[in-house]
């Protein structure tokens, strides 16, 4: 059931995102808002194609009067990120959201909204289905598996398109302009650890570090924020010189965030309890000189644990705690055509484990220019081969390199200035989006990204403005007219 209030206009756009939302769209799971697309296409009697990877394109023909035009391509992913509240009891498999509206911003309850990026779907959508609406010859391409990896994009049968100018309608702040995206690179390393018998008179201990703020390893790898592996690695090599010794250690959830807490387990002697207390008291005010005042509310506990059988050798601890300092994290150079806040490459220590003697680290890279980045992959593998770890691929996909001039950006902003009397933010983003994977597939293909204002995508707390999908969809319609 809709809300009340739910907004009217544009009314084919949030139409179909109400649509959408009553329909479960998890990654890998896209086929029923698939079909819901094709049953729009069909209705009107339009040409689609799916590619083998689940890609859906809508060939819709020019309005009267612009069938000279060359066709334009809208680009979306059906899939969305499905993160709920402990407290709340969803099936994503198979329970419509529950849309709620508060203080001008649509949500959903207690789980993500799916704004990102069934809005820019619905508006694609309402293009089609709109008749007030006039534009050439539209390619609506709808990508499959977006938020688990670009796997859509990555499948996706280029033959299917014609056009060169490409609209993608995936970024959340109203009044910006994204021409770039980053490309990024991962892996995961493994190996085996020498282990032996816990020293006689250890006890056993657990170090705890918590509350740091985490966060988007690209978007965000700029704001100096913690990573719980470096930090906890500085604990380590001070720790062991009091004796610890290791015999596990977790840290990360995933390849593309920044590592918030972390927990590892070790043994050390009885006497030199106060001294690792100090130590935790110690680093704890130097952190805190440093870090932004986000990361300022974490925790680290020193608690007694269950003593465990095996601790790692010591020349195997020694070279877990230098690997740890080594592998590089954060931004490792900046763009020069951009204000300082856009990073040109970066890197994540993301995910650290070691559980009886075996060893995993995911490890990842963003970047814009893949010859600059080929330096810091050697790195990677030159680490990977001094510490004897074995490298697998986790993920390969290519950037968008920033154009400054292209002319479909320079369209958008003379379209932009005309209808709000300002000019819109330009800038590339240090994250992956479909386009960098689309245009090493097409390299004709001019591309210009662009959409409403969304916040807390991927977690609980998306919301979508909705003041600024009007003037969204204003903008759409009228470069579309004007292409």
């Amino acid at each position: 059931m809709k809300p009340d209030h739910f907004p009217a206009s544009p009314a084919h756009l949030f139409e179909h995102f109400y649509q959408f939302s009553q329909i479960p769209r998890a990654s890998g799971q896209e086929q029923q808002v698939r079909q819901y697309c094709l049953s729009l296409a069909e209705e009107r009697g339009l040409e689609t194609r799916t590619d083998s990877a689940g890609n859906l394109v809508i060939y819709v023909p020019a309005s009267a009067g612009f069938e000279s035009r060359p066709a334009v391509i809208i680009q979306n992913h059906l899939d969305m990120v499905t993160v709920k509240t402990d407290d709340k009891a969803h099936d994503f498999a198979l329970d419509p959201l529950h849309l709620q509206i508060t203080d001008g911003w649509l949500t959903a309850d207690r789980t993500t909204l799916g704004a990102d990026n069934g809005i820019g779907c619905a508006a694609a959508l309402a293009v089609m289905t709109d008749p007030e609406v006039q534009h050439p010859a539209l390619e609506l391409l709808f990508t499959v598996e977006e938020e688990t990896g670009l796997f859509g994009a990555s499948g996706l049968d280029a033959t299917l398109l014609s056009g060169t100018r490409l609209l993608n309608l995936d970024t959340e702040d109203w009044g910006e302009f994204f021409i770039g995206c980053a490309g990024g690179k991962g892996w995961r390393l493994e190996r085996t650890l020498d282990t032996e018998a816990v020293p006689a008179g250890h006890v056993g201990l657990q170090l705890e570090l918590k509350g740091l703020t985490g966060g988007h390893s690209g978007i965000q790898i700029h704001q100096q924020l913690g990573n719980a592996n470096k930090l906890l690695a500085q604990w380590l090599h001070q720790a062991q010189q009091l004796g610890a010794r290791l015999a596990g250690y977790r840290s990360g959830v995933a390849h593309n965030v920044i590592s918030r807490e972390g927990r590892l387990v070790i043994t050390a002697p009885q006497s030199t309890l106060p001294e690792l207390e100090q130590l935790s008291q110690q680093l704890t005010q130097q952190w805190l000189s440093y870090l932004p005042e986000t990361d300022h509310q974490f925790t680290l506990t020193l608690n007694a644990a269950t003593l465990p059988e095996r601790v790692l050798q010591g020349a195997a601890q020694k070279q877990f705690i230098q690997a740890l300092q080594l592998f590089p994290h954060g931004a490792q150079s900046y763009n020069l055509q951009q204000p300082a806040d856009l990073v040109d490459l970066s890197a994540n220590l993301a995910k650290v484990s070691l559980e009886q003697g075996h060893w995993s680290m995911d490890v990842s890279m963003r970047f814009f220019n893949a010859k600059e980045a080929e330096a810091l992959v050697n790195q990677y593998m030159a680490l990977a081969e001094l510490f004897a770890l074995q490298p697998k691929t986790l993920l390969d996909y290519p950037g968008w390199q920033p154009d400054f001039d292209s002319s479909l950006l320079l369209h958008g902003k003379k379209v932009y200035q005309q209808l709000f009397g300002a000019e819109p933010a330009t800038k590339a983003i240090h994250a992956g989006l479909e386009c960098g994977i689309i245009k090493s597939k097409k390299p004709d293909v001019d591309m210009l990204s662009f959409g409403p204002t969304i916040k807390g995508a991927h977690s609980p707390t998306e919301r979508l403005n909705i003041a600024t999908v009007e003037p969204f969809w204003t903008l759409l319609r009228e470069i579309l007219k004007t292409l």
